[in-house]
């Protein structure tokens, strides 16, 4: 499914599949890949969400075309959101530290909405 949304979005895009993967700065041997089933990394779905500016959710067939616009205000980032955008970074790690990642998000975000306001 990833890769027949991927070939489609570079057909919109004008571009062939292993020159959209170049464009993002990974080999032409990543559409192989990809052709043979492979899913991307978390970090190469945001790249590539960037570059066809669409979500990750519709890259992987689940969801809306466009980006989202953000969380609604006051509404916290919940562990599923932390862990479903760092999937291949936290997925071995204990809940234990994936619960102190989800604390540290927290903070980071406090902070910049604290130096938003100033």
């Amino acid at each position: 499914m990833f890769y027949d949304i991927y070939v489609g979005l570079c057909n919109q895009k004008g571009i062939s599949p292993s020159k959209a993967a170049e464009s993002v700065g990974l080999s032409r041997t990543s559409v192989v890949k990809w052709k043979a089933g492979t899913i991307p990394s978390g970090a190469t779905l945001n790249s590539l969400a960037q570059f066809f500016n669409v979500t990750v959710d519709y890259l992987m067939g689940n969801g809306q075309k466009g980006k989202p616009s953000g969380k609604a205000e006051g509404q916290e980032v919940t562990f599923d959101d932390f862990t479903y955008a760092l999937h291949d970074e936290t997925k071995e790690l204990t809940e234990e530290n994936k619960q102190k990642l989800l604390e540290m998000a927290r903070f980071f975000k406090e902070q910049q909405d604290k130096k938003k306001k100033q």
